[in-house]
């Protein structure tokens, strides 16, 4: 399935096992080690990250997804109702506007007054 998505070698030196370089890249996302620490059945980590990257920017992955996605939606596997429950939706406390404890947050502490009632004018 991903076979037609990756792009053929060009013209110079074989390429490396790209069952093998993508078991690399699987491996290094779902375990989250760098680069360096690959284990060394997956080959070089330079080639398995050039790889990457070159993937990357060619949008392999993104085709990829998308291609699976539209399979499975054809097969009825997907439900594209998405709910968010506002209760676990929080900001940041660098979000709130309060500056440094204590300290002024740059603003000018204006007093807003209501406005002239216009039945009394």
């Amino acid at each position: 399935m991903l076979a037609p998505l990756i792009p053929s070698a060009g013209r110079g030196r074989s390429r490396a096992e790209e069952r093998r370089v993508i078991n690399g890249i699987v491996y290094k996302i779902r375990t989250g080690v760098s680069w360096r620490d690959l284990p060394e059945r997956y080959g070089p980590w330079k080639t398995v990250y050039t790889r990457f990257r070159r993937y990357a920017i060619d949008g392999v992955f993104t085709r990829a997804l998308q291609q699976v996605q539209s399979r499975a939606d054809a097969a009825g596997d997907i439900d594209w109702l998405v709910q968010i429950d506002s209760t676990i939706v929080r900001a940041h406390q660098h979000a709130a506007a309060t500056g440094r404890k204590g300290g002024n947050t740059g603003r000018t502490n204006r007093t807003i007054t209501p406005s002239a009632d216009p039945e009394e004018a």
